[in-house]
C-alpha cells in the first residue's frame, strides 16, 4: 500500500500532518510580505500571520468583543442580585 502524503490540499484547503518543529512553528506565524492568512504549520486550514498589521486589528476586535461580552455578563449578575433583594411584591388583578 502506498504511503499517504503528509501535506497537500483538498478542495483548496491546505493540510499538513508532518511533525512540527519549534523553528517551523515560529516561522509559519511570522511571514513578512505574506497576506493576513497563511497555511497552518500543523493541521488543516489557515492561521493568522502575525507579521501583518491586519491580523493585529482582527485580534484587537475579537478581544474587544470578548471583553464587552464578559463585562455585560457581570452586569447582568448585579441586576439579578438587586432583584432578589427586594421584598415580596403584591399583584392585584381586577
Amino acid at each position: 500500500m502506498a504511503d499517504k502524503p503528509k501535506q497537500g490540499e483538498i478542495l483548496g484547503i491546505p493540510y499538513n500532518f508532518e511533525r512540527p518543529s519549534f523553528g517551523r512553528m515560529l516561522a509559519s506565524y511570522w511571514k513578512p510580505g505574506e497576506g493576513m492568512l497563511v497555511k497552518k504549520p500543523f493541521g488543516i486550514g489557515y492561521t493568522l500571520n502575525l507579521a501583518n498589521w491586519r491580523s493585529w486589528v482582527a485580534l484587537l476586535v475579537v478581544g474587544g468583543l470578548l471583553w464587552q461580552e464578559q463585562k455585560s455578563r457581570s452586569g447582568d449578575d448585579d441586576l439579578e442580585a438587586d432583584e432578589d433583594d427586594d421584598g415580596p411584591v403584591e399583584v392585584i388583578v381586577d
